[in-house]
């Protein structure tokens, strides 16, 4: 019971409707006899006040409050508000009695309610005329209600529980809607959930009428199966990629190794360095993978020191200037004017620079220019390195840094490049918690910005 969610939320919504309805019932019932109370009490109060009034006037008028005009009032008040009296002289002696009357509609039947108690309130009052005690009056009536009061009282808490009942009908209604569509998000991504656990692609979770927490939800799940549908891409081409890069080699060696073993080939100096040359290829291949694999290693290592821009970018210069001048490609150094530092493993952020500059040395031709400069973008600083070289094609630039990736599948060949380079240098920035992002146009050049956290 209660195990799905739907059914804890219809649960618990018709239990707080339910308490809420009962609270606001009772207290309205409560607070309304309580006012109905009141105000009858008031009345009778007002009643007798009246009565006090017409004994003074009639005693004032005929020096006696027997007559017809007080006995009508008598009457009236015992038939209409259950209010009887008996009425004394100062002496106490009883003139007028009206609970006679009461007698009479008990034994009529007209005073059977509930909420008549056995037992009635008293009063008693003194009035005077003119300073002197002219009577005792000695006033009657029920505790609880009777007659048309109780009719009524009866009547509105009729109406209560009605109003209740449809209160909680509706509430049951709505709470099985409102549950319902509460619930039509949660069900709508475990169905997603589902297709995605059985491989199924292009799963989305609709994000049409879903609340804006669940909408959310879904957008974070449609991402992450955008990313798993690109993670399955790459994988598969990775191993495609990387067949291809270990088969042409491999075929090359097999092919001159069984050329020796048969004969066909002498092994002279200049093919047993051909061969040599495609088995470094192989060991190249190799070391770019370990090298990879560790930098992308979530538990790598870095042993961070505060690092400053500008003696990063003169140890760079003295590093690669030699083979910038064995290509005739300028190295333009762009020292930052105020000191700049930041937080990192030197060793590394030398791998990350030297993996970049050569990059962009490689793809720049001759009598061309590498620019490296130190700069600063709110509280992170790092290097811009841009060459005039090549460039990028736009359609090739947003999956430069994944693995094997070339656009043009000759240039690596051409360079004696894997097509891992890069991949390796997005690992170890990504391990300084710092960004690195390229711009680039055909024909006019690479522009590569990595910042690194100051703190």
């Amino acid at each position: 019971m209660l195990k799905t969610l739907r059914s804890k939320i219809l649960f618990y919504f018709l239990l707080v409707s339910l308490t809420g309805i009962l609270l606001v019932s009772f207290g309205i019932q409560w607070g309304f006899e309580a006012s109905f109370n009141h105000y009858i009490n008031e009345n009778r109060t007002d009643r007798v006040k009246q009565l006090i009034s017409d004994l003074k006037l009639e005693y004032q008028d005929s020096g006696t409050f027997t007559g017809e005009r007080v006995s009508q009032l008598l009457h009236e008040h015992a038939m209409t508000d259950s209010l009887y009296y008996q009425i004394y002289t100062p002496e106490e002696v009883l003139l007028l009695d009206s609970t006679s009357i009461r007698g009479i509609m008990e034994g009529m039947g007209l005073r059977n309610n509930p909420y008549l108690e056995d037992n009635w309130k008293t009063s008693m009052e003194t009035f005077t005329h003119e300073g002197e005690t002219i009577g005792i009056l000695k006033a009657y009536y029920p505790k609880g209600f009777v007659d048309s009061e109780y009719v009524f009282l009866q009547t509105i808490k009729n109406y209560i529980i009605i109003a209740g009942a449809i209160t909680v009908i509706l509430a049951l209604a709505f709470s099985m809607l409102f549950s319902k569509r509460l619930t039509a998000g949660v069900n709508s991504l475990s169905s997603a959930v589902e297709e995605l656990m059985m491989h199924r692609k292009n799963v989305r979770v609709p994000l049409e009428n879903l609340s804006l927490e669940m909408k959310q939800l879904g957008m974070a799940f449609n991402d992450l199966s955008k990313s798993l549908e690109k993670e399955e891409r790459l994988r598969k081409e990775f191993t495609g990629d990387l067949a291809h890069e270990l088969r042409t080699p491999l075929a090359t060696l097999r092919s001159q190794i069984e050329a020796f073993q048969d004969g066909v080939w002498e092994p002279t100096p200049a093919r047993l360095k051909q061969s040599h040359s495609e088995l470094m290829r192989l060991v190249r291949l190799v070391n770019e993978l370990e090298k990879l694999l560790a930098a992308e290693n979530p538990q790598i290592r870095l042993n961070k020191t505060d690092l400053e821009v500008s003696e990063l970018l003169g140890s760079m210069s003295e590093l690669v200037m030699p083979v910038f001048n064995q290509k005739g490609v300028e190295l333009r150094v762009l020292t930052p004017i105020k000191d700049l530092c930041f937080k990192g493993d030197r060793d590394r952020i030398m791998q990350i620079l030297t993996n970049v500059i050569n990059n962009a040395l490689k793809f720049t031709p001759e009598h061309g220019t590498v620019t490296i400069a130190g700069i600063e973008e709110g509280d992170m600083a790092g290097f811009m390195i841009a060459d005039d070289g090549n460039g990028i094609a736009s359609e090739d630039l947003p999956h430069i840094f994944e693995r094997f990736y070339r656009g043009d599948k000759s240039r690596a060949r051409k360079t004696g490049g894997v097509g891992i380079g890069l991949s390796i240098v997005k690992a170890l920035v990504e391990a300084h918690r710092g960004t690195i992002e390229a711009d680039s146009e055909l024909e006019e050049g690479t522009m590569f910005t990595i910042l690194f956290p100051k703190q």
